[in-house]
């Protein structure tokens, strides 16, 4: 669970009574790994579902599995900012119950360079605050990185940090060093799977009106608001959906003002 653990298993005994034990022999990198020798087959959700599904598998006494999987990239409306999302799942194998828990990471410590000598990778190292957080080193081709030409994953020290540069730089003319995405590797990562988990607990709390399982859970945001100046439907949410994943009861509720600022109507701001 690269570390995951030491973040997750206090809150759920503290708050769900669960004693989380990891499962030894789990090699998790076949379901995906952030170096790109192997690729997460299917979705975020996909990943940690499999990982719930082999703990199962190798445990047939155990109740429930918690798996944490994690996904990284440019922000979809600000391309130059990082944006992580990361994602705890616990299930239920006698139930089917499954809870969900996120957090969304608008400043995710995700990022790299291509350097062509020591010097530049070394000024990329400090500004990443290696060695706390973790680097990679991998080969270079066609501009983006190349794990088939070098890579370098357990990079200690500035002493490794130069070995690993160096054998690359040998190889392929450049180097591509980058964040460690490994949990453990990766302290911001480490926080916001924590707070992930904390989300998990809250869903947990919530419970279907109907049948009292737990997990009854926002599952849609419906805009619309009216304009308080026209009455044009703005993109303001209105009111927000919950579900029960069990007996299938919905319930809606308004959010927000009964009414949308000016401002954010198109047809009084087209």
């Amino acid at each position: 669970m690269h570390g995951k653990e030491r973040v997750i298993a206090p809150l759920l005994r503290r708050f769900l009574g669960l004693r989380v034990e990891t499962v030894h022999g789990l090699d998790t990198d076949r379901f995906g790994t952030f170096t790109r020798e192997v690729p997460r087959p299917g979705s975020q959700r996909d990943a940690a579902r499999a990982k719930i599904a082999a703990a199962f598998a190798g445990n047939p006494g155990v109740r429930v599995a918690v798996a944490s999987e994690g996904r990284f990239g440019p922000h979809p409306i600000v391309p130059f900012a990082p944006l992580g999302v990361e994602i705890v799942l616990l299930a239920d194998r006698d139930t089917g119950i499954e809870i969900l828990g996120q957090f969304v990471d608008l400043d995710a410590m995700w990022t790299h360079a291509i350097v062509t000598d020591i010097a530049a990778a070394r000024i990329f190292a400090e500004s990443i605050g290696f060695p706390v957080q973790g680097i990679i080193v991998s080969g270079c081709k066609d501009e983006g990185p190349c794990p088939e030409s070098g890579l370098f994953k357990d990079v200690q020290d500035h002493a490794d940090l130069e070995r690993a540069v160096d054998n690359v730089i040998a190889r392929c003319g450049a180097a591509v060093v980058e964040t460690d995405m490994r949990a453990h590797c990766n302290p911001r990562r480490m926080k916001a799977i924590k707070r992930a988990t904390v989300n998990l607990i809250r869903e947990f709390g919530t419970r279907c009106p109907n049948c009292d399982r737990p997990g009854f859970v926002i599952t849609e945001r419906i805009p619309g608001a009216p304009c308080a100046l026209c009455g044009t439907p703005t993109r303001l949410i209105r009111a927000e959906a919950s579900a029960c994943a069990g007996c299938g009861h919905r319930a809606k509720n308004s959010v927000g003002p009964p009414a949308a600022d000016p401002s954010l109507c198109d047809a009084c701001n087209p």
